[in-house]
């Protein structure tokens, strides 16, 4: 594992900048499959997969310092199965359970706000390899 360089407090601020961007690709993604007349969970579906890309990419390459000895097929899967599902479970749990009562976008975005904060440490073990320090 490599030596830490950036401070975590650099790490969650670059974290937060990808995660406006993200989320903005996200709902712009979610609003253009819903256009298209695709269902909630469906347009949920399409646009986390848009978005999941971006994330690695912009996370593992700027946000955090990634792990040299985890290859980067395995840094990839580990984000997706752990970080990115987190995102996916939580936004359609919360479009599942609350669209028909709140509406659609209110649901979509509180399962955006709850899944970030899960997303940090799960993001940031993916990438470098630990969750503190």
């Amino acid at each position: 594992m490599s030596a830490p360089g950036r401070s975590t407090g650099s790490k969650v601020a670059r974290f937060a900048m990808v995660g406006v961007a993200n989320t903005a690709i996200d709902m712009a993604s979610f609003s253009l499959l819903l256009w298209l007349k695709a269902p909630p969970l469906g347009a949920n579906l399409g646009a986390w997969f848009v978005a999941v890309l971006f994330s690695f990419v912009a996370n593992g390459f700027w946000s955090f310092e990634r792990d040299a000895d985890i290859p980067i097929h395995n840094a990839f899967f580990r984000f997706v199965s752990l970080g990115a599902l987190i995102s996916l479970g939580v936004s359609s749990l919360f479009l599942a359970a609350l669209a028909g009562v709140i509406g659609v976008w209110p649901a979509k975005i509180i399962g955006v706000v709850v899944a970030a904060v899960l997303n940090f440490l799960a993001a940031r073990w993916s990438i470098e390899g630990r969750l503190v320090k």
